[in-house]
């Protein structure tokens, strides 16, 4: 598969249609934030199943001459969200995946469109109206949409597990049943609720009229959130975590994400002179993989809210601290592995316009459909970010009122030295910082286009959506003699399908000093570049 090409303005999106929202205001004359504002609306509309209003989200932002940005719409903890609420719930174990109690934390992702268009009429003299960049999701809500394949799979697949919790049949179902893929999906109760937040603004969901009505109707089904709890969430204008790479400056987003794990990952193998061996070998791979178990070992001991943390995750990038991490790597064995951190369902997308502006973002519910509940009057289906807590007191990430739950969530941006911008990211839980470390090392170590480095082979150590095993899982597509090496040097290898949605969906886009674009999809999903 070829790259896509553009000059004045590429998106890429796992659905199509978000891609097109992107480009639509892109060719009007919008800003790379007005477009990601309209794509995000849309395919939280159009992909049900991986995202929804009803969750957080996460931007990294550059515009040349500007220093680099960041948003972090990520919800906190109700203020009922204590371990005495669960244990008067019964619940006394851990966090349920699904249903209203899993609904413990206050959606962010729209006051991130709220931010992001705030900052673009203040710093990119955007100029497009709150209701024109919702205009498509509206419709789309509204009009109805056609089913992909992944909707419909997925649904079934969710299906006898979901069907119990309130709201999920009556919006995603069809007689009891999953939808047929290219059949109509209509869900005018959020066509509602978006047309509200186009006239009446962001604010509206966490302090107006709608914030009433989602705080009585998360009440009324059970769930630990209130009025007070949305009324005290904002988002946070941050500044991304650094990599100082030896090609490249590379952005991810603060704690509480994993923004820090994808940045290690590739701080370490610069440290191990990764180049010295042919992309896609064996020793590639163990290289790869062997990184990605020393940045999860920091991960899993350090990082969560960052208010709780002990150390500022910008410490683990320095130079001598990944040196320790690189020494570490045993360059013949696999390292014993088993700490996944489980599901995820999360959409990536990348923006980049003509003035070299860009945007990497990503939106998510956790696990697909999130909690599995839908408002029944706003017809919001709210995300389950919160089961990531433990009601142990003594774990990193214990339960306590307005803490921020971790979050798997990483939007990454690279500026090389050679003057080249880079947006890219994915989905996928544990898989997300691998998958980046796939295409970053592809496209900036090995010269790869992006779409030979999001179409060619990818892995995954430890769990994502679909997935309970912590083996290192490998696309068929990998040269059988590679599989047989990686076993002899210790993997527990686990083969997945040719092209599978396991590994995440994947995207990039890169911006030549000459302003040309170049952009890859990624084809485990409905997704799409579009460019002019």
């Amino acid at each position: 598969m070829q790259p896509k090409w553009g000059i004045r303005g590429m998106a890429v999106a796992p659905h199509s249609l978000a891609s097109q929202s992107a480009l639509a205001v892109l060719r009007e004359g919008g800003n790379a934030l007005e477009a990601m504002i309209s794509a995000a609306a849309t395919i939280a509309v159009v992909y049900p199943h991986m995202n929804s209003i009803g969750g957080d989200s996460f931007w990294v932002i550059h515009a040349p001459g500007k220093a680099m940005g960041g948003i972090d719409a990520c919800g906190g903890a109700a203020g009922l969200a204590t371990r005495s609420w669960y244990q008067e719930q019964g619940i006394t174990g851990a966090i349920p995946f699904r249903g209203p109690v899993a609904a413990n934390t206050v959606a962010g992702t729209i006051s991130g469109w709220g931010a992001a268009f705030d900052l673009s009429k203040k710093s990119l003299g955007g100029r497009l109206p709150l209701s024109r960049l919702l205009e498509d999701a509206i419709h789309y809500a509204e009009h109805g949409v056609p089913v992909t394949h992944s909707q419909s799979a997925l649904t079934e697949k969710k299906r006898v597990e979901l069907s119990p919790q309130p709201g999920f049949s009556e919006t995603f179902l069809v007689k009891g049943k999953s939808p047929a893929t290219g059949s109509v999906f209509y869900q005018k109760r959020l066509a509602n609720t978006l047309r509200q937040i186009a006239k009446k603004g962001t604010n509206d969901y966490y302090r107006g009229e709608l914030a009433e009505l989602i705080a009585k109707e998360l009440k009324q089904l059970g769930s630990p959130l209130r009025l007070d709890d949305l009324q005290r969430h904002q988002a946070k204008l941050i500044n991304p975590l650094h990599l100082a790479h030896s090609l490249a400056d590379v952005y991810n987003m603060t704690p509480p994400t994993q923004g820090v794990v994808s940045l290690m990952i590739l701080g370490i193998l610069d440290q191990l002179k990764l180049k010295q061996f042919a992309v896609d070998s064996p020793e590639y791979v163990h290289h790869c993989v062997e990184a990605t178990k020393q940045a999860f070992k920091i991960r899993d001991q350090h990082i969560t809210d960052p208010a709780y943390m002990q150390k500022h995750a910008q410490e683990f990038l320095s130079h001598s601290f990944l040196k320790t991490l690189a020494n570490q790597v045993d360059r013949q064995r696999a390292l014993p592995w088993g700490a996944g951190r489980g599901p995820a369902d999360t959409i990536w997308m990348g923006v980049i316009d003509g003035e070299g502006r860009c945007v990497s973002f990503i939106q998510s519910i956790y696990h697909e459909f999130g909690s599995g509940i839908v408002l029944p009057k706003s017809g919001i289906n709210w995300q389950n970010r919160g089961c990531s807590f433990s009601l142990d007191p003594k774990a990193l990430n214990t339960l306590l009122p307005y803490r921020k739950p971790f979050h798997t969530l990483n939007p990454a941006l690279a500026l090389f030295k050679d003057g080249r911008s880079m947006v890219y990211g994915t989905m996928g839980g544990d898989g997300q910082p691998q998958t980046q470390c796939a295409v970053f090392t592809r496209t900036a170590i090995y010269g790869l286009d992006p779409q030979d480095a999001i179409s060619r082979p990818r892995w995954l150590l430890g769990r994502t959506w679909g997935q309970t095993s912590d083996t290192l899982k490998l696309e068929s597509r990998f040269d059988p003699a590679l599989v047989q090496q990686l076993r002899e040097m210790g993997h527990d290898i686990e083969i997945l399908a040719e092209l599978d949605e396991t590994v995440g969906h994947a995207g990039c886009i890169i911006r030549e000093p000459s302003g040309i674009l170049k952009g890859g999809w990624d084809p485990r999903s409905d997704g799409a570049v579009a460019s002019f």
